[in-house]
């Protein structure tokens, strides 16, 4: 039988309860209370811990994301300085553009493949670029990386209403690069794009986004042009939208830089040499300063600035390479190396500038037989050798002065790696080759014959010249015997790293020469110019055999014939005639520069 007793006191009643085993029973609301107090312990431990974790553990990471959510570092890009032709018009300039950015820190890896799906359709940009970008600057970054330079103005004002739904990505209107004359100088100018994985590394300075020259001056004068980057330190809202600028450090711009080409000169070249394949150069005689270096195929530049369909990359992978700078490559020059053989021939001292050498139709070297253009010309001398372009002439002087000779010449008239491309400021391209006997036997394992040396002599066999090199042998001719450093930053003109170097040459020897290449012009092979539109010059035609396919077409020239200004070199591939395809592209060139200089002295 259950028993109750109470015990009481001034401030409450607690009633208990004995079973019948005297234990006693706890009351409904005791459980109840137990079990609050362990509810309440239970979620104070966790929130302590939670404050522990987010104050303590993670504090500092969570501060820095505070922070960042009000307020961050935005890069200033820099302006590009210009590239100038020597006349002051623009190659490259800049121009508004409308950019869009992403900061990688805003989402979490899983939410950015779902934005990367969102803008993908819009920016018609593949998904796994969006995410290679971000992979490659780190999730965790705070520090924005460009996605694309190129926005339409109707896809810019989307993005901008719709923030809120793309966390994380910011619209810019900026500067870009751009090339008013699009393919033109195409070469001498490059291209830009955005630094690299191995630029960053080497620079860890330059920012994610930045914008650096990949080829041709854009990448050379880089330094210069570049210029410096700024930072914004500014307040965000919850839009992303910009608030107050907090503190600044101004971006600064790059210099322009001025170069010798001339944009009225290179047109008319790349008009003339149309589309086939082939190198064009010209440079003032004095100097060496590169007034057109022209290149086809070419490409346009402006496609750099956004980004590359996969037509066009394709277009630029194709057989005929675009990006190939064919006035930087050599070729078999042909009888404008003749040249090159009379200086040998007379400064050796085996022949002098009056020397008189019978021609025939012609001569048996080695069992071999050597022909003449036609029946031959008789006994002639330099200078209606070259005239007439007589290979027999120059069968015999080879022969008579040796390959070392030759070849020792040739380099001192300015082919091979003589000519420094570093001056230039351009890379890919390569030097001219002079072969002697020593270099055939280490290169090819072969002896020097008889036959290399007749070859040799009139720019065939294991002869290469580019026409660069073209250009500086013949600028020698007709400057007095020096020998000029090609360049194309007018800042290195008539300084000390430019100054031409003399050859040696004898006046007596250049001279002669200079006479046969004015007769080339008056009455010989290059008679194509001598039509009255353009003053006097001299040149050479040269037409060097491929095997297998059609001849390159070669001319080199100088003018005007008193008193010369300029050098001019043209190869066309597989053009035929010297005087039917490269002849024509030297005369549209001299007609626009004696344009220019009649516009200049009125």
């Amino acid at each position: 039988m259950e028993r109750e007793f109470s015990f009481s006191s001034g401030f409450r009643k607690i009633e208990h309860t004995l079973q019948e085993d005297g234990t006693q029973q706890m009351p409904q609301r005791g459980y109840r209370a137990l079990v609050l107090m362990l509810v309440a312990t239970v979620l104070m431990t966790m929130h302590i811990s939670r404050l522990v974790q987010l104050q303590l553990i993670e504090g500092k990471q969570h501060r820095e994301r505070a922070d960042n959510n009000r307020t961050r570092l935005v890069p200033v890009p820099s302006n590009r300085g210009h590239i100038l032709d020597r006349k002051g018009k623009p190659l490259a300039a800049n121009r508004l553009t409308r950019s869009v950015y992403l900061w990688p820190k805003e989402q979490s890896p899983q939410q950015w493949k779902i934005t990367a799906s969102k803008l993908s359709s819009v920016l018609q940009i593949p998904v796994s670029d969006i995410l290679d970008k971000l992979e490659q600057a780190g999730y965790q970054s705070y520090r924005p990386i460009r996605l694309s330079q190129s926005l339409t103005a109707p896809v810019f004002t989307m993005l901008g209403e719709q923030g809120t739904e793309f966390p994380g990505v910011e619209m810019r209107a900026e500067s870009s690069r751009y090339y008013p004359n699009g393919n033109v100088g195409s070469h001498v100018i490059g291209y830009i794009g955005e630094a690299t994985a191995d630029d960053l590394k080497e620079h860890p300075e330059y920012p994610m986004g930045m914008i650096v020259g990949q080829m041709g001056i854009e990448a050379s004068a880089n330094p210069q042009i570049a210029g410096e980057w700024g930072n914004r330190f500014i307040e965000v809202n919850a839009k992303n939208q910009e608030g107050g600028i907090l503190g600044e450090k101004a971006a600064k711009g790059g210099s322009n830089v001025q170069l010798t080409l001339d944009l009225e000169m290179q047109k008319a070249a790349e008009k003339a040499l149309g589309n086939r394949r082939g190198g064009v150069v010209a440079m003032n005689v004095k100097t060496g300063a590169v007034l057109v270096l022209a290149s086809y195929p070419n490409f346009d530049p402006n496609i750099f600035t956004r980004k590359v369909t996969k037509k066009e990359w394709d277009r630029l992978q194709a057989e005929d390479k675009p990006f190939l700078n064919r006035a930087l490559q050599g070729y078999p020059p042909g009888s404008t190396f003749k040249i090159v053989t009379s200086v040998a021939g007379i400064e050796s001292g085996k022949f002098s500038a009056d020397s008189i050498v019978g021609t025939s139709a012609f001569i048996t070297v080695g069992g071999i037989q050597f022909n003449e253009h036609g029946t031959g010309y008789g006994y002639i001398g330099f200078r209606d050798a070259l005239a007439f372009s007589s290979n027999t002439f120059y069968y015999q002087v080879g022969m008579a002065t040796g390959p070392e000779e030759i070849a020792s010449w040739g380099s001192k008239l300015g082919i091979g790696e003589i000519t420094s491309l570093k001056i230039l400021g351009l890379l890919g391209g390569s030097h001219g080759t002079l072969p002697n006997p020593e270099l055939k036997e280490k290169v090819y394992g072969e002896p020097w014959y008889a036959g290399d040396t007749v070859t040799m002599s009139i720019g065939q066999g294991l002869v290469l010249v580019t026409p660069l090199e073209g250009a500086v042998m013949v600028s020698a001719i007709a400057n007095g015997g020096y020998r000029v450093k090609p360049h194309l930053l007018a800042a290195q003109t008539n300084t000390s790293l430019t100054k031409p170097e003399p050859t040696g040459i004898k006046p007596e020897t250049l001279a002669v020469i200079r006479e046969g290449l004015i007769a080339v012009v008056k009455e010989g092979t290059g008679s194509i110019l001598n039509d009255g539109s353009i003053p006097l010059t001299g040149g050479k035609t040269g037409t060097s055999e491929v095997l297998g396919q059609p001849s390159h077409s070669w001319y080199v020239a100088f003018g005007p014939a008193e008193k010369p200004e300029i050098a001019i070199a043209v190869v066309v591939e597989n053009g035929g005639f010297g005087a039917v395809s490269a002849a024509p592209i030297a005369k549209e060139i001299f007609k626009t520069y004696f344009a220019e200089q009649a516009k200049t002295s009125r």
